[in-house]
């Protein structure tokens, strides 16, 4: 029998973000799973909340951002994310 108090195993952030060019970063689904209903918000001071939709990532998937106009020491980069396999939602952020 499964103790309810034991927590369950920690979920592995999907997401791998290649940096080989800062103004277009490229992230990648490294899960076996896909994401959905997946939302990208950039945040600085040229485009406050700018919102992307990505809308299902497939495992594998590899979708380029362009931050082109960002002021790139100041941006902040926030997916969000439904998970397949429990229907929460899920957060992550990054710099480039």
């Amino acid at each position: 029998p499964v103790d309810p108090r034991t927590p369950p195993p920690a979920y592995r952030v999907p997401w791998q973000v290649i940096r080989d060019d800062s103004a277009h970063p490229v992230v990648v689904n490294q899960s076996s799973e896909g994401a959905d209903f997946v939302r990208v918000f950039r945040d600085d001071l040229d485009a406050r909340d700018s919102t992307q939709l990505w809308g299902r990532v497939r495992p594998g998937e590899r979708i380029e951002l362009c931050l082109c106009s960002a002021d790139l020491d100041e941006v902040v980069v926030t997916i969000a994310w439904f998970r397949e396999r429990d229907g929460q939602e899920y957060v992550w952020r990054f710099v480039v």
